[in-house]
Order: C-alpha cells, then structure tokens, then sequence
C-alpha cells in the first residue's frame, strides 16, 4: 500500500530516506525550516549521490501543519524537537529517525522509531546528501504495539527498502539498537566535534584514541548498570567490543583496520560546535542522567567542555582533548 509521508528535516537523513521512499512510489513531501534549502529543494529537487534529482514538494516548518493520519519522519536535530512536537496531534504516527535521547520525545507515546547506523552529509544551503559510510537502518516498535501498527511498522520498513539504496532491519524491537548507537555517538561526538576533527583521527591520534576507548567503556558501564539491553550495530555486538577493549595491543590494531572507512566521516554535532546549540544533552547528558550518583568523570567533562564552547563561541582545538585528559584522575581512564 503506497501512503503519504512528510520528512522533517531535508539534511542527510531525510533526503536518503525521502529517496528510498519516493522509489517506491510514496508520496513524500519535504519539511524544512531553513528557508535558503527550502527554495534550493523547489527549485532542483532532492539528489543522493550520482543519482538523478528528484523533484518533491516542499514545504516551510512555519507554515506546516501534520494533515491527518499522515506519516510524519523525524529527521531532525534533538534540539528542534520541542517546537516540532507542539504541532504533533497524532503521535502514533510520528517515527523519529534520530540520534540521542530527547526527553520531550521520550515522553511521546509514539509506538516506532529508526535508527541510521549509515553516514550522511548533506550543506546547509541545498537538499543534496551523500552516504560517507555505508551502515543499516534498524525500525521497529519501542514499547508494546497492537497489530494495527504492528502492520504499519512493516510496510514503511519495506519502503524504505525501495531502489536498494540502503539496509533496512526491521526489528522486534528498537530500544537496544538505539541505546548501542548512543554508546558509539557519545563517545565519537564530543571528542571529534570539540577536537575539530575527523571520526577516524579519534583511532590514530595517541590521545584521542585512549580518551575514545575509556569513554566508549564507561558509557557501557552506565547503558548496562541502568538496565539498558544492547544489540548490534555494525560488525561487533558491545560486549564483544569491551572485550576487545580490554585486550592489550588488540584496540591499537582494530582501530588501524576501521581507520580508512572512517576518514573524512564527521560526527553530527560538528557543524554545530560552539554554535550555541548542540545535541550534548541528548547524548552524554542522558549518560549523566542513568549514572546518576554513579561515577562519570569522562562524561562530566566532556559535557562541560561541549557546554563552555556553546556559551563562549569557542572554535575546535585539538588542545582541547588535553584539557579533558586534564581534569581525568589516572584511575578514571
């Protein structure tokens, strides 16, 4: 059954879904709040790599509101999320495609989410993205759910499958998935974006490399002391990647072997550091939130780090994983 759907969001995420959906032959329309990529979209359509552009409608944030029993994708930043959910008025059709934990989304009694493990860039200018890194999308329900949207869950995974552009698991559910993303996004996030760069020098710098693997460790260490269930994402499940952690000269030759499929990948929060707004609270905030009373000295710092470049306008600077090791006791990583 082919459905109407409206995508929130026209950045990396949402043109690569607009694209798999629109080859199945569903009628999408794009929702985008900035207005120079909302004409650029009018006026030369979405493309997704070398594909051909294909020509959507588009539609500003301003003037949007969800028409009814309409398919709403989530594809935006976690802190856009509150003004978006104010115009929400049938929340089980809502299905975030997010990173992070927002608590205004988590309060939501939507029945389904997604989570991208593929890369994608898109400017800030124009609808025209590109997968960096290949990865999977996992959907599925993230709370028990009756047939009917059981049902729903099931064609839009098969959609989204559409043109065989990118992987799709439909999946029992979600939850695991997205805690296990949260564990990877929250340690790649702060690091690379304060540090100014790339995903794969966080594997080849000394310094980057052994803050990433303790800050990997610990979010591990917070997900599973709070209850959180974990499930694979990408070639190992966590507790194979602990293991390999805690494995000496292993990590060293792991990380030479993902280094070259990550250079010239960055994190999502980059282009956001030291803008005003970032997604550190949806992330390690949420982190600081399960450990509670816990021990999370790498989390706090890079929370505070993250935090005092928004307020400050600080640009990237290496130096500043130095200053993150600075405030770590020896027994903390």
């Amino acid at each position: 059954m082919h459905q109407s759907v409206h995508i929130l969001g026209a950045g990396g995420i949402g043109v690569a879904v607009a694209e798999c959906l629109a080859s199945a032959g569903w009628a999408v329309t794009m929702v985008e709040a900035h207005a120079q990529k909302t004409e650029a979209g009018r006026a030369d359509g979405v493309t997704l790599d070398d594909l051909p552009a294909r020509r959507l409608p588009f539609e500003s944030f301003e003037n949007w509101n969800p028409p009814p029993d309409t398919l709403v994708l989530l594809c935006t930043k976690t802190f856009d999320n509150l003004s978006i959910l104010r115009r929400i008025r049938q929340p089980e059709m809502l299905v975030p495609i997010q990173n992070g934990y927002d608590p205004h989304l988590e309060n939501l009694d939507h029945p389904c989410e997604a989570i991208a493990s593929f890369v994608s860039a898109c400017p800030a200018n124009r609808p025209a993205a590109r997968i960096t890194r290949p990865g999977a999308l996992h959907i599925g329900a993230r709370r028990t759910v009756n047939s009917g949207q059981r049902e729903r869950i099931s064609e839009l995974a098969h959609a989204l499958t559409g043109g065989g552009i990118i992987r799709v698991h439909c999946v029992e559910d979600v939850r695991p998935f997205k805690a296990t993303k949260l564990m990877y996004n929250a340690a790649i996030s702060p690091l690379a974006a304060s540090a100014g760069v790339d995903n794969a020098e966080l594997l080849t710098d000394g310094l980057a490399r052994r803050l990433f693997f303790a800050l990997l460790q610990e979010n591990y260490r917070i997900l599973k002391r709070s209850g959180h269930a974990l499930d694979r994402i990408g070639p190992f499940h966590p507790d194979t990647v602990m293991r390999i952690l805690q494995t000496p000269l292993l990590p060293r030759i792991m990380g030479l072997f993902f280094q070259p499929s990550l250079r010239g990948t960055y994190c999502s929060m980059s282009p956001d550091i030291g803008s005003g707004r970032t997604e550190i609270d949806a992330y390690n905030g949420h982190l600081l939130r399960l450990a509670g009373a816990s021990a999370a000295p790498i989390n706090r710092a890079v929370v505070e780090l993250v935090n005092s470049m928004s307020r400050d306008s600080l640009a990237p600077n290496r130096d500043y994983l130095k200053r993150i090791a600075n405030q770590l006791s020896p027994g903390a990583w």
